[in-house]
């Protein structure tokens, strides 16, 4: 059975949260539960790094612009690691050339990495907070649910994922005003620390 699905759906689920994936994959594997996970992946020092960035993410994801500044820090990070992880389940499997599983599960990760950030930065233009943790919630556990349907019904799971993505991408065309808001407003408060740091240094005040 070629591994394709296994590589889309877990390239999707990195562009939204890279460290749960590895950190449900190499469980998976280490229980044996399903034999498609390379042994990298099941490494105990692989599983506590994995858990620890993937608590640090679940804090970071939950809290208004910071959230923003973790998904721009990620926009290499994401793609790569599902580049990586498709590239692994490639090799495990024999099914799909390395190159192949690779290109498909980074362009996927770096697709709906876009889909996430995106929508965090038009969440982001509501002052109210529960926004954002209801949609980090809800995050993670369409990547646990998606994943773990994935080991078990990997053509099935990549159906759904293909389908989140581009209601995802169709949304994110939606908001897209808002996301220019955003942007505006992040850019404007960024001249204002400057020109304030400006004024004070001026002065010779003191800095904040």
């Amino acid at each position: 059975m070629s591994v394709l699905p296994l590589v889309f759906t877990s390239g999707w689920a990195s562009g939204i949260n890279a460290y749960a994936v590895v950190l449900l994959l190499g469980i998976f594997g280490r229980t044996g539960l399903t034999d498609e996970v390379p042994a990298s992946l099941q490494r105990t020092d692989v599983l506590i790094v994995a858990a620890v960035l993937f608590l640090c993410e679940a804090v970071a994801d939950k809290i208004p612009y910071v959230d923003s500044i973790w998904d721009t820090v990620h926009t290499v990070i994401r793609p790569l690691t599902g580049a990586v992880i498709g590239a692994l389940l490639a090799g495990q499997s024999g099914s799909l050339s390395d190159i192949a599983a690779g290109a498909i599960g980074g362009s996927t990760a770096l697709a709906s990495h876009f889909v996430k950030a995106g929508t965090r930065m038009a969440i982001n233009t509501s002052p109210e907070p529960f926004t954002n943790v209801g949609m980090s919630i809800a995050e993670d556990l369409g990547v646990a649910g998606l994943v773990t349907f994935a080991i078990f019904n990997p053509e099935a799971a990549a159906i759904i994922a293909a389908v989140l993505l581009a209601a995802g991408l169709a949304i994110l065309v939606f908001l897209w005003s808002r996301i220019r808001r955003f942007l505006r407003r992040r850019a404007q408060r960024r001249e204002e620390k400057r020109l304030a740091a400006e004024a004070r240094k001026a002065t010779g005040a003191p800095p904040l």
